[in-house]
C-alpha cells in the first residue's frame, strides 16, 4: 500500500536534515510534494533540499497552501492538495511531503494529513520528526531553551499582546512564533516589563540569510520576514513551590533512607 510520508527538514540548514529523512530523499520510486504559499512564491522546504545538493526527481508536485485566514478558502485548498496526494498514492507510488522545521509543529502537513484521512480513513501516513526553528535558534544563540525546572510556552504571537503578557507571569521562557505583524507592540511590551535585555530575535534560522538580533529594540518600525521568532527569557518570574519526589526510589545507604528526584539527584528522605 502506498504511503504519504512527511519529511521534516529542519528550519533551513541542510545539515540538520535527519538521517531518516535523508534516506527517504535518496529514493527514486517516490514522488516529491512540497508546499508553496502562492503561485508566485518558491517553496522554502524545497529550497532546503536543493541546497543539500539533491536534484528534483522526475515526478514532483507543488501544493498550494495560501496565506489567508479565510476558512472556506483554506478548506478548498486543503481539499485540493489532499485530492492531489490521493491520486498520486493511487498510482502506486509513495508520496514524500517536504516540510520546513518539524512536521508536527505549526506545519501545513497537519492540514494535509487530516484532510486526506477524511477522504480515506485507511490512508497510510508516516511522519519523520525534525529539528524545530526554536531549537536551532537556541543552539545558534548558545542559550538554553530550558534549565532544570523552567517552564516553556511556544505560541504564535498572533494571540495578542494581552495573552503574551499573561504568559510572562507563568513561564520562564516564551518562544513567540510568527512575530511579524505584532513586532512593534511586542517590543513595547518587553520594554515596559524590562525584558528587552533578555529577548533575542532570529529570522530564517539556519538558512544562508539567517539574521540574529540581540538588541531587539533596534527592530522597532522594521519589516521582518514571516519566518521570524522571538525567544524571551523571564528571570523576574515568581515561582511557586515544586512538588518533589513524584518518582521515589527508596534504598538504604549507611543505614539512612534516601530518595531520588526526577533528575536522579540524591535528597534526604
Amino acid at each position: 500500500m502506498s504511503k504519504l510520508i512527511a519529511l521534516s527538514l529542519g528550519p533551513g540548514d541542510p545539515g540538520l536534515i535527519t538521517r531518516s529523512a535523508w534516506l527517504q530523499l535518496q529514493r527514486s520510486d517516490a514522488v516529491w510534494t512540497y508546499p508553496i504559499r502562492s503561485l508566485r512564491k518558491e517553496s522554502y522546504a524545497l529550497d532546503i533540499v536543493l541546497r543539500a545538493g539533491l536534484p528534483l526527481p522526475e515526478q514532483h508536485q507543488a501544493l498550494l497552501f495560501p496565506m489567508t485566514h479565510e476558512v472556506e478558502k483554506l478548506a478548498r485548498h486543503w481539499l485540493k492538495a489532499a485530492q492531489t496526494v490521493q491520486q498520486l498514492l493511487q498510482s502506486g507510488r509513495d508520496v514524500l511531503f517536504l516540510v520546513e522545521g518539524d512536521a508536527s509543529t505549526y506545519a501545513s502537513f497537519c492540514y494535509l494529513a487530516r484532510t486526506l484521512r477524511e477522504l480515506d480513513t485507511t490512508a497510510d501516513i508516516e511522519i519523520i520528526a525534525g529539528v524545530n526553528s526554536f531549537n536551532a535558534a537556541c543552539a545558534t544563540l548558545q542559550i538554553p531553551l530550558s534549565e532544570q525546572d523552567d517552564t516553556i510556552a511556544i505560541v504564535p504571537a498572533a494571540y495578542g499582546i494581552g495573552a503574551v503578557e499573561r504568559m510572562l507571569n507563568d513561564f520562564d521562557t516564551l518562544v513567540l512564533m510568527k512575530v511579524k505583524p505584532l513586532l512593534d507592540d511586542l517590543i513595547d511590551l518587553l520594554a515596559r516589563r524590562d525584558l528587552l535585555p533578555h529577548a533575542r530575535f532570529i529570522e530564517k534560522a539556519g538558512s544562508p540569510v539567517e539574521r540574529i538580533v540581540t538588541d531587539v529594540a533596534t527592530l522597532k518600525g522594521e519589516k521582518v520576514n514571516y519566518l521570524s521568532l522571538l525567544i524571551v527569557k523571564n528571570p523576574q518570574r515568581e515561582r511557586g513551590e515544586l512538588l518533589r519526589g513524584c518518582r521515589k526510589i527508596d534504598r538504604l545507604v549507611a543505614n539512612e533512607s534516601v530518595v531520588f528526584d526526577e533528575n536522579r539527584q540524591e535528597m534526604p528522605a
